[in-house]
């Protein structure tokens, strides 16, 4: 079939020449059309319920709220983790959806959940979905800052949150904008419980008389002098004047009794749980840009930043938006980088084809395969909707020197044909002739290329994510090559390849590894079965190495900007919170490589976060490596501030941005390495992660453990004496009123003024409230006019509780955060399970399980552990089709663990561990390398077949020779298909931009192991052949009638 394809190209050489046209036109807009990110979205699909629960406890929460919200969501279809936080005030319930589920299908899934389950829960508690945002959704931050000090936190957050907020939604692929930081102003009614009593007034008509007085009402229509008018009752708050004027009653002299005659009423601050802060500065006001999930995240950013440039306009003077954080910096990097390496890689390999060819158009038939391949290759991407990212475009990376294989092999023989038979035979016969010559084998060579990819599409949830993009394009492009390969370059080659030819004898190059090759090949095939020995040897002697190499998941993606994730003990008070965290900025801000640094504790007021006061994520965007410190690399950085940072009570982690909000997603866990201990008692997860702690944290490798204080939050409990209550008349509602509203202070109504909205909070004043005995001595209004003290009906004390309560699929959780130094993941918990299994022993009832990078580790592992084997039996199908005898495809799959030798070799020199991306690399070269096998035994093959029928081959010394001169003579293609290929992947390894860390992972095993492929293919392979040559030739009777048809030949001639 593959020579029909050649025929029928060279016939149609204008319609191949004009689909070529096409495909460059096509390509070139598709090129236009692919959006760009810096690498593919890792996240799973997750849907997040969101509940709000004013002034309530974290338990209280969990068990009206987030348990039965768990449990219901645990019936959703394909929801793999269902994960509940409850915090103060808030519950969060996250489902996280197994692989391929359609985001929008998984939202409609929950909410029919929701609609069952919000029965159970509270009444006025209404749980509510969020954002339609992936994980990694935070594409965009700013800071409101005020330079001239004309404008107070609160004005700058009514900024935020009434002009800025709402304008930037309107911007096409924004899901959200969510603020944090500065004061959400409200009006404060600080009531006095003595004048209550003194004019006969219980708290909860206060309460009663704000909620009536702050309302509008409609009255229908009125028609009058036949005009037709609407009528309204307007009596919304618009001021403090408005609020102290709020009527309570009247004395006994007909005096009204008016809101301010019992309170003080004053602007102050909304009960807050995050804030920001710039560079050490002090705090500002911070908007969180967060993307809808399928979008183009520059495309979403560079919207923002016009929409943001428009808004400027209506600040007041002295106001300015100061950026962040910006991911279009590390998507133009990442994204530059891999142009740049595609660039460098073309250049390479052209000059490594003109150089072996020493002829210019030949060179060009060759080099033209790139960009069309990859133009087509660009051409299906954008039709499944793959963004260019630092993994697509990887994958054509490394792909860049396989794919002129094709089409060196060809034009190699060419020369050759042309050399032997120019004026003998018609130009494009001759052509004819040379690409069906040997076109089959390099079609299969390239499909088995193709195939050996076969093992990333299988993998799972982040590392399928990651590597599928990659897997997509070099399959793209090298399927294109294979195709241009029997179509385009034949014609191509019909018209380039004129004129004088150097013949092959005379080049360089060609003399150079003939004269190096050919004197080993011919010892190795009269040293048949002490090389294959060595071989053996080599191969096991790599077991030295590789059981020396640690593991991980996968290399760090240097995204150029930093995160300082420390945790601090709970229970950590607002005030103490800023000190701390404008006391590290400062620090940081003293490095001279950080340009800026963006703090925050606490939450911002989204669904998409999650993080406690006592959690601290910091933004360090650093300068441009040209105005680092000489010699100073990101890792000493780190090292460095780590060192300045040592604060009691504080327990460092450092990591970068996305790469923080993938794994908190995933696994719930911030540190390369976590564990999870479940359980039903709070108090034992507690006393079970100390000792976890305690037997961890003299590790080798371990710089910081820090196990969640789950019980480790401060209480004032008020346990009520019901028999008391019940002497004064009073219920336990009646009691709880008292201490909701006027101990907690209760957000009664909200005012409307304008588009902006602002609470209305009643309590009593701090002075009444601040310490144990004031608590005892709250007044608590009877029915029979009496008020009594808190101390009468209850007592109260101070307790530890949970500050947090985490739980995963409705069990209660507690988690212990590792980071590691020096340490590879695997050598780690290896070490440290054993040290685990032999020093904490479980309750009944309770599980431990690792967690983090170790969890996604180990399910790739058991993942290609399946899928390899599989590919290795598709790659042998494919060269037993191709070869027609299981002899030789057998022999050609031996190439593979030869290949092994050098990439374990490399990859133990460079000190790398295995990680997926390593076994990426493995897996390309899996495919280059047995495209070597195939070669060496097409040409031995031709050149066996040819003297079998010229009846040359008498005994097995002339097989010997067959097979000698097959591969000495062939050196050139060998040689040009394997440096090209390497060729191509140099680059790679010098490289040092974003995303060079894991691009080296995958390049360095396929560097090495195309060097001992080639050497070892070279020099085992053909002693192999031979003895399977001479094994069947000495079992034939008549040797020129052995039933070697053309159906059996390698290669089929002519």
């Amino acid at each position: 079939m593959i020579k029909h394809i050649i025929g029928f190209s060279l016939k149609n050489r204008f319609l191949v020449l004009l689909a070529t046209v096409f495909v460059i036109a096509w390509g070139s807009y598709s090129i236009s059309r692919t959006p760009l990110d810096a690498i593919p979205d890792l996240s799973d699909v997750q849907v997040i319920i969101f509940t709000e629960f004013p002034g309530q406890a974290p338990q209280i929460i969990e068990d009206q709220v987030t348990y039965p919200l768990t449990t219901a969501m645990l019936s959703v279809p394909f929801a793999k983790v269902v994960r509940g936080y409850s915090f103060f005030g808030l519950s969060f319930v996250y489902i996280i959806f197994e692989d391929g589920t359609d985001m929008y299908w998984a939202r409609s899934r929950v909410l029919e959940q929701l609609n069952f389950v919000s029965g159970r829960l509270p009444p006025n508690v209404n749980p509510t979905l969020g954002p339609d945002a992936t994980g990694v959704g935070w594409v965009y931050e700013y800071a409101l800052v005020d330079k001239t000090g004309q404008h107070d936190l609160s004005e700058l957050r009514s900024m935020q949150d009434w002009y800025l907020r709402y304008e930037l939604q309107t911007v096409p692929g924004v899901s959200e904008v969510a603020s944090i930081g500065g004061y959400v102003k409200q009006y404060q009614v600080e009531v006095d419980p003595n004048k209550l009593i003194a004019f006969n007034l219980p708290l909860h008509k206060v309460i009663k008389a704000i909620k009536r007085s702050n309302n509008d009402v409609g009255g229908r229509l009125l028609e009058m002098a036949e005009t037709e008018f609407m009528v309204r009752g307007l009596g919304y708050i618009q001021s403090l004047e408005d609020l102290e004027s709020v009527p309570l009653g009247v004395d006994k002299r007909g005096t009204p009794i008016l809101l301010k005659d019992v309170a003080r009423i004053q602007f102050g601050p909304e009960l807050r749980r995050g804030l920001v802060d710039l560079n050490g500065e002090g705090e500002v006001v911070g908007g969180i840009v967060i993307q809808r999930y399928g979008e183009n995240a520059l495309e979403v950013i560079r919207n923002v930043k016009k929409k943001l440039e428009t808004l400027k306009a209506g600040l007041p003077e002295g106001v300015e938006i100061v950026p962040v954080y910006d991911r279009s910096g590390l998507i133009e990097r990442a994204v530059d980088n891999l142009k740049q390496k595609l660039i460098e890689e073309g250049v390479a390999v052209s000059v490594i084809c003109i150089l072996f060819l020493l002829h210019l158009r030949s060179a060009l038939v060759a080099i033209l395969v790139i960009p069309l391949s990859v133009l087509i290759a660009f051409i299906v991407m954008n039709q499944q909707g793959l963004n260019a990212n630092i993994m697509s475009l990887g994958g054509i990376a490394i792909a860049i020197g396989a794919l002129i294989d094709g089409a060196i092999v060809m034009i190699e023989n060419a020369h050759k044909h042309l050399a032997r038979d120019r004026g003998k035979k018609n130009h494009w016969q001759i052509i004819y002739e040379a690409a069906t010559e040997v076109g089959p084998a390099l079609f299969f060579s390239l499909l088995i290329m193709t195939t050996a990819f076969l093992p990333v599409f299988p993998l799972q949830a982040q590392e399928g994510r990651l590597f599928a993009p990659m897997a997509f394009t070099w399959t793209y492009s090298l399927i294109a090559a294979a195709l241009l390969a029997v179509t385009l370059v034949p014609v191509l080659m019909g018209y380039f390849i004129r004129g004088h030819i150097l013949p092959e004898r005379y080049n360089p190059l060609n003399l150079l590894f003939t004269g190096i090759f050919k004197p080993i090949i011919w010892l190795a095939l009269r040293m048949k079965l002490p090389v294959i020995a060595v071989a053996l040897v080599l191969t096991a002697a790599t077991w030295i190495p590789l059981e020396r190499l640690g593991s991980e998941f996968m290399p760090p993606l240097n995204e150029g900007d930093v995160l300082y994730m420390p945790s601090t003990l709970p229970g950590i008070s607002i005030t103490k919170a800023r000190e701390l965290l404008q006391q590290t900025d400062k620090i940081i801000k003293t490095f001279p490589e950080v340009h800026h640094v963006f703090g925050k504790i606490g939450r911002a007021e989204t669904a998409t976060d999650t993080a406690p006061l006592s959690m601290v994520e910091t933004s360090i965007t650093m300068k441009p490596k040209s105005e680092w410190r000489e010699g100073i690399t990101q890792k000493m950085l780190i090292e460095e501030m780590d060192a300045a940072l040592k604060i009691p009570g504080v327990t460092n982690v450092w990591t970068m941005p996305i790469k923080n909000r993938i794994d908190m997603l995933s696994t719930g866990i911030k540190t390369p390495v976590g564990i999870k201990i479940a359980g039903d008692d709070l108090n034992t997860l507690e006393r079970l992660g100390k000792e976890v702690e305690s037997l961890l944290r003299n590790v080798p490798g371990t710089a910081s453990v820090f196990s969640e204080r789950v019980v480790g939050g401060n209480y004032f409990d008020f346990e009520i004496n019901r028999a008391e209550a019940a002497r004064y008349g009073l219920t336990v509602g009646d009691i709880q009123d008292v201490i909701q509203s006027a101990i907690g202070g209760m957000n009664v109504s909200t005012t409307v003024q304008g588009l902006e909205r602002y609470p209305i909070n009643v309590r009593y004043p701090r002075g009444l409230r601040d310490d144990l005995d004031k608590l005892q001595r709250v007044l608590i209004p009877t029915p029979r006019g009496e008020h009594i003290p808190m101390a009468q009906v209850a007592t109260l004390s101070i307790k530890k509780g949970p500050p947090v309560i985490k739980s995963e699929n409705a069990r209660l959780n507690a988690w212990v955060y590792i980071d590691l130094k020096d340490i590879d993941v695997g050598t780690y918990v290896e070490q440290a399970r054993k040290i685990i299994d032999e020093g904490l022993e479980l309750p009944a009832g309770y599980s431990l399980v690792w967690s983090g990078q170790y969890e996604y580790m180990e399910r790739a592992k058991e993942r290609l552990k399946l899928v390899v084997p599989l590919t290795l039996v598709i790659i042998f199908v494919l060269l037993y089709l191709n070869f027609q005898r299981v002899a030789e495809a057998t022999i050609v799959m031996l190439s593979l663990p030869l290949a092994l030798i050098g990439g374990v070799w490399v990859l133990y020199y460079l000190q790398y561990e295995l990680s997926v991306a390593v076994a990426v690399g493995f897996i390309a070269l899996a495919g280059v390398a047995a495209e070597i096998g195939v070669l060496v035994l097409v040409y031995s093959n031709q050149v066996f077949e040819q003297r079998l029928k010229n009846e040359e081959i008498q005994n097995s010394g002339d097989v010997l020779k067959a097979v000698f001169d097959g591969t000495s003579s062939r050196i050139r293609p060998i040689m040009m298909t394997v440096i090209s290929t390497i060729g191509g992947l140099v680059p790679i390894m010098m490289g040092s931009g974003t995303g060079s860390e894991v691009m080296k992972r995958i390049a360095a095993p396929m560097i090495g192991g195309m060097v001992s492929a080639t050497l070892l293919n070279l020099i085992v392979l053909p002693a192999l052949y031979t003895l399977v040559l001479q094994f069947r030739f000495s079992r034939r009777r008549q040797p020129h009638k052995s039933g070697y048809s053309e159906k059996r030949e390698l290669t089929p001639t002519h």
